[in-house]
């Protein structure tokens, strides 16, 4: 799979969700590319209409979204990526599977060994990368309309991670989420960039 990548840097959640709908909007009609857009939030929590009230948190922005998935938070520090690729032109795919491996492959790239889980049925959500000994590192929730996902993943590279203590992430209230950050850390090695672990995402998920 190739996409064309597109790099915007900070981005308030808002706007982007409602260009997100024109990009849709143009992969539709074939008026673009099959795209991959890389950016960052300003902090706040997006939701799903599935999700718990008990789950979010108090004095934060909060965002109702169209996607799968539950709660998830955005800020300074966290790689974002928003996939609009036509699944119609590409056959049978997973494409949330096909997300996962691409940035399991990224991120060994960066030195780091992650992995995907199978989701029980009744437990939350499981979909996204994780440590070996089970901390999520990635969350990721899409949508397909009219063959054409929107959405996508958010990788923790150096986020302020004490905000995952005020909500629960993903409908999983007994998981830790971690950062490249405290990874790096615990292997004594350096954090990769921000600059890096785009180019890094980019080059496992073929975006040129």
């Amino acid at each position: 799979m190739t996409v064309q990548r597109v790099d915007l840097g900070v981005v308030d959640y808002e706007r982007a969700a409602a260009d997100m709908r024109g990009w849709v909007a143009e992969r539709q009609e074939g008026r673009a590319e099959d795209r991959l857009f890389l950016l960052s939030h300003p902090p706040v929590v997006t939701y799903s209409p599935r999700t718990d009230p008990a789950d979010l948190p108090t004095g934060m922005q909060l965002v109702e979204v169209d996607r799968g998935g539950y709660a998830t938070y955005h800020g300074p520090g966290q790689l974002v990526g928003y996939l609009v690729v036509d699944v119609r032109r590409r056959g049978p795919v997973d494409i949330v599977r096909w997300v996962e491996n691409g940035l399991i492959e990224a991120l060994a790239a960066l030195g780091f060994a992650t992995i995907r889980r199978d989701t029980p049925a009744g437990e939350g959500s499981l979909v996204g990368v994780w440590t070996p000994d089970h901390r999520k590192l990635v969350s990721i929730g899409m949508r397909i309309r009219r063959g054409v996902t929107s959405h996508g993943f958010a990788v923790n590279v150096d986020p302020d991670m004490s905000v995952y203590r005020d909500f629960t992430a993903c409908a999983l209230p007994g998981v830790t989420m971690c950062s490249l950050s405290e990874l790096a850390a615990e292997q004594g090695v350096s954090t990769p960039s921000e600059a890096a672990v785009r180019d890094a995402v980019a080059d496992a998920l073929g975006a040129a």
